[in-house]
Formats: structure tokens, C-alpha cells, sequence
């Protein structure tokens, strides 16, 4: 999509010809070349190109889609009632919250009564803190870079992630380990607050992936 992107910059006459000429074979693919007589000529050839690219170009995969829907007669309530379909159907990235991500872990504690248990169930405390100062812009990360920490993404998919995120806890170092793979965090088991925060900033900040999303 590149040389759309630079038709669709052209400032001028002349180098929205030059443009044509060099996508030329692109353009003739999707029945759109065309030499127009004014710079805002880009606009239709832009047009017909995104209509080329995204449903002529794949009208076999959307008849079968439909073909699919028609099915259990699902593809009728999706034209009566597109608006309650939507969320299902079309996929949007929503802001992450601090209450949306606590959702997403689910926590490993060890026997309940235990001396373990009890230090975990207060990490677990520092743990909803830290996602509700990370929300307010009150640490070093964003809820993003939690995320991305955990499981390699920086936004929630519109299924269920799996394997589970998991939240468990780390016993020997000071800082949070991650691994994307399990998508597991865990958490240090830090004296107070302050020390905690300041051990999952660290430990977030210096892993591979931060600051790539």
C-alpha cells in the first residue's frame, strides 16, 4: 500500500504522473491507471485502488465468507441488526484499564493458610496498585508495556489469550521475570510498596521488548 500512500502525497500534477508511470503495472492490475488532468485526480484513483485491494481482489474469500454465514441463515440477523454485530465482527484495539488487565492474569498461590500464601496475597495487593499507578501515569511503564512483558502483545486480541496469563511469584530475585511463552509474570516478593514499584519498573524498562510497540 506504499504507492498509494505516495500517490495519495502527490503535490503536484507533475509528480502525480511521475508516480503513475512508476506504479504503472500495480495501477493497470487494479483497473485504475488513469493520467488525470488536476492533482485532485489522485483522489479517485486512490479510491478505486482501496475498493481493488480490499473487495474485488478477495470477492472469492468475502462469497465464501457469506456462502458460511448463510449457512444457519446467520448472514439475514447480520444485515437486520449490524450494530449488535459489530463488536463481534469487526475488531477495534481498545485503551487498556488497570481493571481489564488485572482480569486477564489469573494468580498461582501456594496453600491457603500457608506462611507463602500470606506474603503472596500481599504481593497481590502491591500487584492491583502498581496496575492502578501504571493507569494514572504514576510509574515508569505503561499498561501497554505489562502487557508486552507478559505475553508479547501490546493490546488484548478480541479472543481469549492462551495460553492463560498467569501471575506467580519469584522467590530468589529482586526483580519480575517474564515468559512470553507461558505468558507468565513473576512477581518479586518485595519488603513494602515503594521497592515493588520500583523492582517492576526496573525489571520492565530493561527486558527486550520494551519500547518496540
Amino acid at each position: 500500500m506504499y504507492p498509494i500512500y505516495q500517490i495519495s502525497s502527490a503535490a503536484s500534477l507533475n509528480e502525480l504522473h511521475m508516480l503513475i508511470d512508476k506504479y504503472a503495472s500495480l495501477l493497470q492490475t487494479a483497473g485504475c491507471f488513469d493520467y488525470p488532468r488536476s492533482v485532485e485526480g489522485k483522489d479517485n484513483i486512490v479510491k478505486d485502488f482501496i475498493q481493488w485491494y480490499i473487495l474485488y481482489r478477495n470477492q472469492y474469500s468475502i462469497q465464501r465468507f457469506r456462502d458460511g454465514l448463510s449457512t444457519l441463515d446467520v448472514i439475514h440477523a447480520l444485515e437486520q441488526h449490524p450494530s449488535v454485530f459489530r463488536p463481534y465482527m469487526c475488531y477495534s484495539v481498545e485503551k487498556l484499564k488497570p481493571e481489564s488487565l488485572e482480569a486477564v492474569f489469573k494468580a498461582q498461590l501456594s496453600e491457603d493458610g500457608s506462611t507463602r500464601r500470606q506474603e503472596e496475597t500481599r504481593i497481590l495487593g502491591y500487584w492491583r496498585d502498581y496496575l492502578l499507578d501504571t493507569g494514572e501515569q504514576e510509574t515508569g511503564v505503561f499498561l501497554q508495556d505489562i502487557l508486552m512483558f507478559a505475553t508479547g502483545l501490546d493490546s488484548l486480541p478480541p479472543s481469549t489469550i492462551l495460553p492463560q496469563p498467569r501471575l506467580s511469584f519469584e522467590w530468589t530475585s529482586k526483580f519480575p521475570i517474564a515468559s512470553t511463552c507461558a505468558n507468565t509474570i513473576k512477581l518479586p516478593i518485595s519488603k513494602n510498596y515503594e521497592e515493588f514499584k520500583n523492582a517492576m519498573d526496573f525489571g520492565i524498562q530493561n527486558s527486550p521488548g520494551f519500547g518496540l510497540h
